[in-house]
């Protein structure tokens, strides 16, 4: 959480993006298999939360 307080609006943009592009790889890319890493999607989840609420919260505080 600290490291997202030290960047700015663009580059939290651009790593949210990613972090999007990343889910979508992973939710399509085991379609078929049954053994896969749950917590790779979960953690992607909640990064993209992260991102978000610290977007958020600097659109409100402007």
């Amino acid at each position: 959480m600290a490291d997202l307080k030290t960047k700015d609006i663009a580059e939290l943009q651009k790593e949210l993006a990613d972090k999007r592009e990343a889910l979508r790889v992973f939710r399509f890319e085991g379609q078929g298999s049954r053994a896969r890493d749950v917590r790779g999607g979960r953690n992607l989840r909640k990064d993209i939360a992260r991102l978000l609420t610290e977007l958020s919260s600097r659109k409100v505080s402007q």
